[in-house]
């Protein structure tokens, strides 16, 4: 129905046009690019400043989703990040006492080593001390084990903290893109899940004319091809713009049968897009026609 309507008021402006003598090369309507906004966290909204018809700029902040839940989460993931790392500084102080050991029973055994020799000491002293050394090198050992399993505990939290970081970013909610609000979705104090529209903002600043034009006129047209663009001015006369081909649709259509007479409704078109810069006359659905 909305392609009927569309094809309607194509056929009116080119009946329009040429009844006042004005003769075009496409028809069409202008259409802006436009975005959907969606939710990137879930829960309450506790503000949104857009309005319908509000102009806002790329990046500009517009909400806040409640971020209560990943504060929290992200305050008992410090703790056990602090925790953690205070077990990290222990296990360094207990290797520095084990190493410290180790030096301390090396030069017991260099000593009754020497005393050994001289039989002022015993093989079992000396044994003693042996054991006492590959006992500590046995603890460091297990000690460096346990830091290594806390280092891999610590990057874990860590990660699980940025996580939190990233969510609650995304709570912010950012608009992606300069333009206008064209329909708002949401209110302050909604409950909102991640994926669900916000709100519509459309590109205005610069509007594409999508147009049809029949198969005899491919051959004269390309893509960047500089072409002039019109639309009803002040007492009947036309303003126009400068405009850019940017699309040219590689399948052709039938063009519809309740419009058209029966000769012409095997004709085809083909749709293309002609970006014009918008000094603000210009608006969505508003028809168009182009001259190459």
């Amino acid at each position: 129905m909305k392609q009927l309507i569309f094809f309607g008021s194509v056929v009116a402006t080119l009946t329009a046009c040429s009844g006042s003598g004005r003769k075009a090369d496409a028809y069409g309507n202008f259409e802006a690019r436009e975005v959907i906004v969606s939710a990137q966290g879930s829960g309450q909204v506790l503000w949104c400043r857009v309005e319908d018809g509000l102009p806002l700029k790329a990046g500009e902040v517009v909400g806040l989703i409640d971020t209560s839940d990943l504060y929290f989460s992200k305050q008992q993931l410090k703790a056990q990040l602090a925790a953690a790392e205070a077990q990290f500084a222990v296990l360094l102080a207990q290797s520095g006492v084990q190493q410290q050991q180790i030096a301390n029973l090396e030069r017991d055994r260099q000593r009754i080593a020497n005393m050994l020799a001289d039989g002022a000491a015993t093989q079992k002293q000396h044994d003693d001390v042996q054991n006492g050394i590959d006992m500590a090198t046995r603890q460091i050992e297990v000690i460096a084990a346990q830091r290594s399993e806390l280092q891999s505990r610590l990057a874990t939290v860590r990660a699980q903290i940025a996580q939190v970081d990233h969510s609650m970013s995304k709570c912010i909610i950012t608009n992606p893109q300069e333009g206008v609000v064209l329909t708002k979705y949401c209110e302050a104090g909604e409950v909102t899940v991640a994926g669900k529209a916000l709100y519509r903002i459309g590109e205005v600043h610069r509007m594409k004319l999508k147009a049809y034009v029949g198969e005899t006129q491919l051959s004269s047209i390309r893509l960047g091809q500089r072409v002039s663009v019109s639309v009803d001015g002040d007492s009947g006369s036309l303003k126009t713009f400068d405009g850019e081909i940017i699309w040219i649709s590689d399948k052709a259509e039938f063009t519809p049968k309740i419009i058209q007479t029966r000769d012409e409704r095997v004709n085809l078109v083909y749709a293309i897009k002609i970006l014009v810069e918008n000094d603000g006359s210009l608006k969505t659905g508003m028809p168009g026609e182009a001259r190459f």
